[in-house]
């Protein structure tokens, strides 16, 4: 894809599942691409894999060891083009009185905390080169309300509002700023989100499964590599100037409602 050769792109949470995804293709249109991620196996697995792809374990909630990542991979490639602030979590399942306020400040530090501390360790080198993408990874939760997911939904909408904000602080300084909201997305974390939903419901996973799928109007889930695709497009010449847009990829979800 026209202007992605050559550029270096950071992706947090990149050894599974989108952010994977994200990293083989980058990698395959010629960028230099580094992937840290808080699950040791998965990072193994990318190096194993992946062997041209820096990749290291990082928790995106440590303020100190994700900027000694991004200096890293600032001082290895020249500079960072595009940062993909992927990290998340789906947090817990539950009716608002059994939450656990634990659980919330979990799925909001790494869904939330995660994308601006990515976006402070960056930010600087790219406003030092006068140019640069950010995509952070929302959710079409960031668009609706979403029963029983209520930490997720809130740290999602919050994430893009955080997008809304850094196009406009950082637009002056030749920096793009926009956000993925994927619908559901084929693979195993969404079947895990499924069963802890049907935990809380009451309900099949299969029937919780259907709910979503009655409310998408492809009715269909989307994959990873269709993320992707959004991804590389926003972040190549052919999305110059696409900024401060939250891209649903999602097959048009209509609620997140029964």
């Amino acid at each position: 894809m026209k202007g992605l050769a050559g550029k270096t792109v950071l992706i947090t949470a990149g050894g599974a599942g989108i952010g994977r995804c994200m990293a083989e293709r980058f990698a395959a249109e010629g960028a230099e691409v580094a992937i840290c991620d808080a699950d040791a196996g998965a990072v193994a697995t990318v190096q194993k894999d992946c062997p041209k792809i820096m990749a290291s374990v990082v928790d995106v909630t440590d303020e100190v060891a994700l900027a000694e990542f991004t200096h890293k991979v600032e001082t290895q490639f020249g500079g960072i083009d595009v940062l993909c602030a992927n990290a998340g979590i789906g947090g817990p399942a539950g009716a608002i009185e059994d939450l656990d306020l634990v659980d919330w400040r979990a799925c909001l530090s790494v869904n939330l905390d995660g994308a601006f501390l990515a976006c402070k360790a960056a930010v600087p080198g790219m406003k030092a080169r006068g140019a640069g993408t950010v995509l952070l990874t929302s959710s079409t939760a960031g668009l609706f309300g979403y029963p029983y997911r209520a930490p997720y939904a809130a740290a999602k909408w919050a994430v893009i509002g955080l997008m809304k904000t850094l196009a406009m602080e950082l637009g002056p300084h030749g920096i793009r700023v926009n956000a993925l909201c994927p619908g559901a997305v084929e693979g195993p974390r969404m079947d895990r989100v499924l069963g802890k939903e049907a935990q809380a419901r009451g309900m099949a996973v299969e029937d919780v499964r259907q709910i979503y799928v009655k409310g998408v109007s492809l009715k269909t889930w989307v994959t990873a590599d269709e993320v992707a695709d959004m991804a590389l497009f926003l972040a190549s010449d052919m999305g110059a100037k696409i900024s401060g847009q939250a891209m649903s990829i999602d097959g048009h979800t209509e609620t997140l409602g029964d």
